[in-house]
């Protein structure tokens, strides 16, 4: 996982401010720009209308001199109408661009601006045939309750950009009206892996993020989170008519080109299970008649450019293989690596510092990222200081937790909270012990 890129956004390099313009780089043509997000959220009580606040965030942008990485930048308090609309600004992905920690300067970026306020209502459930399971919940996105999610997931270095960029070109093909015979895809997204790995998560995440990306296209966003044990009726064959009843829900949702809809089936499985299974007997055969529904469903739903399907499963071999070729990306999500756990522990520990849950001697404690940790130790160049051996005893602790889900892992600063006999004024030393503890703890508690 690579350490934040710096974007250099300043008015002008030194070589222009001393009269040196031959020193300077041709300007870039606008095509060879690079794309940066830069996602602006509105405060609830903003009624200002998105184009004046991109407008305002893109003149910022160019006027003010600054650098600045992956994350939030100040919302000038100079700017009253920023300041009375905009709750924050954050620049996104810039890694996804950048390799081998370059810097990005002013006039190697073109920023894309997304403004968009979060929606407080919460999800909405509807009623399935016999009235006593919802048959499915819904979110209007982007939703406060999912706000923060995707920065708090962390995987494999590429995957979440490899989910947007897919997503992305999905909606383009869509969009230009590329023959579907030609080229095809489903829009479909299977995530797998073992429990605890984040991969409902992460597709709450991807449908919130994309949802804000695409809010120019899409003014309406909504998520549909499929009951899929409602499906299953008690009546013998009720099943399958169940589940086309709750896709022509949807079908009529999608009608609206306006709005972007993404449909999340958790544990796919349950649905889409193996029909070489109820052939041979031991599944029953109403299961065949789900199958099936689903399949035809999910292919009347190919033709509408607005609905993207969010999937995972626990069991793949479980899957009907006629689902799983549907699938335009079939993304293991597995276990995390050294490199990820250091970064999940390392989000937890500057959170309870930021709340003063932890105690420090030092001003702004900041644990170094795992790729910045890992070069000064190759180089030999970690200096005899309290950040870098608390640093160091933070890798120590997301070595010995390999085999931890990141369910666990974001679990494990509690526990060694509640550990403490003692715990008010609780110091970094004294908790990063406590956390060696727990983890190991967890691992000999591990149920096979």
């Amino acid at each position: 996982m690579s350490s934040p890129m710096e974007i250099s956004v300043q008015n002008a390099p030194d070589a222009e401010l001393n009269g040196d313009l031959e020193s300077l780089p041709p300007p870039l043509p606008e095509k060879e720009k690079i794309l940066v997000s830069v996602e602006v959220c509105l405060k609830p009580s903003s009624t200002a209308r998105a184009e004046d606040i991109q407008s305002a965030v893109e003149s910022m942008l160019e006027k003010r001199s600054m650098s600045y990485a992956d994350g939030p930048v100040p919302v000038p308090i100079d700017d009253s109408f920023l300041s009375e609309n905009v709750e924050r600004i954050c620049i996104c992905d810039t890694d996804q661009w950048v390799e081998n920690h370059e810097i990005l300067l002013f006039w190697q970026v073109k920023p894309v601006v997304h403004v968009f306020q979060l929606s407080e209502e919460g999800p909405g459930e509807e009623a399935s045939g016999d009235g006593q399971l919802s048959s499915f919940n819904e979110w209007i996105l982007p939703a406060k309750e999912f706000d923060g999610m995707w920065e708090s997931l962390i995987y494999e270095s590429g995957l979440k950009q490899r989910l947007l960029r897919y997503a992305a070109s999905a909606l383009v093909f869509t969009d230009k009206g590329v023959n579907p015979f030609l080229v095809s895809w489903n829009r479909i997204i299977l995530l797998h892996g073992p429990p605890g790995t984040g991969k409902t998560s992460l597709c709450k995440a991807l449908a919130q993020k994309l949802s804000i990306r695409f809010s120019s296209r899409y003014p309406q966003s909504q998520l549909i989170e499929v009951n899929a044990h409602s499906l299953f009726s008690k009546w013998f064959s009720e099943s399958g008519k169940l589940v086309a009843k709750l896709f022509q829900n949807i079908q009529e949702m999608v009608e609206e080109e306006d709005n972007l809809v993404f449909v999340l089936i958790d544990e796919v499985e349950s649905l889409a299970a193996a029909r070489k299974a109820a052939l041979s007997g031991s599944e029953p055969s109403d299961s065949i008649r789900v199958v099936n529904a689903l399949l035809t469903q999910m292919d009347k739903l190919k033709s509408s450019p607005n609905v993207i399907i969010l999937t995972t499963s626990n069991i793949t071999a479980a899957i009907d293989i006629a689902f799983v070729d549907r699938a335009d990306i079939k993304a293991y999500v597995g276990p995390p690596t050294v490199q990820a756990r250091y970064e999940i522990l390392r989000s937890c520990l500057q959170e309870l510092i930021r709340t003063e849950i932890l105690t420090v001697s030092q001003d702004h404690l900041v644990f170094p990222s795992y790729a910045n940790l890992q070069e000064r130790l190759n180089a030999h160049e970690i200096e005899d200081n309290t950040t870098h051996c608390f640093s160091k005893q933070l890798l120590e602790v997301a070595e010995i937790s390999e085999g931890l889900s990141g369910r666990t892992l974001r679990k494990l600063p509690f526990l060694a909270h509640a550990s403490l006999a003692n715990p008010h004024g609780c110091d970094v030393y004294k908790f990063l012990s406590a956390l060696t503890t727990t983890a190991r703890k967890e691992l000999s508690e591990q149920v096979s």
